[in-house]
């Protein structure tokens, strides 16, 4: 069985960047996330909106990255009032499932459309190819972040946290 990654698209406004994921945003596709949106933070974009009106689902690995992406960016801010991270109309299931993990707090969400000018272009970014150490070492990561966010996700993710983190190991005396 095959798992099918998310699309995404960036949107460069001369403030923000946007990024449209299309599909299931899973742990292959989290790679991905991960690189753009610190590559566009490099580049000076502060303010980030991400269009989940076609994102169907998200698995604890995408969730733990996006939840470290809006981590750092509360950290950089100096305002009190943080989300930089705005989330466009995400599903009712997504909205519960950050809730359930205890790191809602770190998003703005919206509902309605994106308004950008018509003529402006949205590239669709074609995967990278990760290695499979890369891919476990981001996958760790995320669910190091749910579990440090939130003390009530280490029950639900310290033996996927154990098993990534035997993985690492492996791969790494491998090479």
């Amino acid at each position: 069985m095959s798992v099918s990654s998310a699309k995404m698209s960036v949107l460069v406004g001369e403030h923000f960047a946007c990024v449209k994921i299309t599909g299931r945003a899973n742990f292959t596709s989290s790679m991905d996330f991960k690189t753009l949106l610190n590559e566009l933070r490099q580049r000076g974009f502060e303010r980030f909106v991400l269009d989940l009106s076609q994102c169907m689902l998200m698995d604890s690995t995408f969730l733990g990255v996006l939840a470290g992406f809006g981590l750092k960016l509360c950290a950089a801010q100096k305002e009190p009032r943080c989300p930089g991270l705005e989330l466009l109309n995400p599903s009712a299931r997504i909205t519960e499932l950050l809730e359930n993990l205890g790191v809602l707090q770190l998003f703005t969400i919206r509902s309605g459309p994106l308004l950008t000018p018509a003529d402006t272009p949205t590239p669709v970014l074609a995967p990278a190819d990760a290695s499979p150490e890369e891919l476990t070492r981001t996958c760790l990561e995320a669910h190091q972040t749910l579990m440090k966010i939130n003390p009530d996700n280490i029950a639900r993710f310290k033996d996927v946290a154990q098993f990534l983190a035997e993985d690492l190991k492996r791969l790494e005396a491998a090479k």
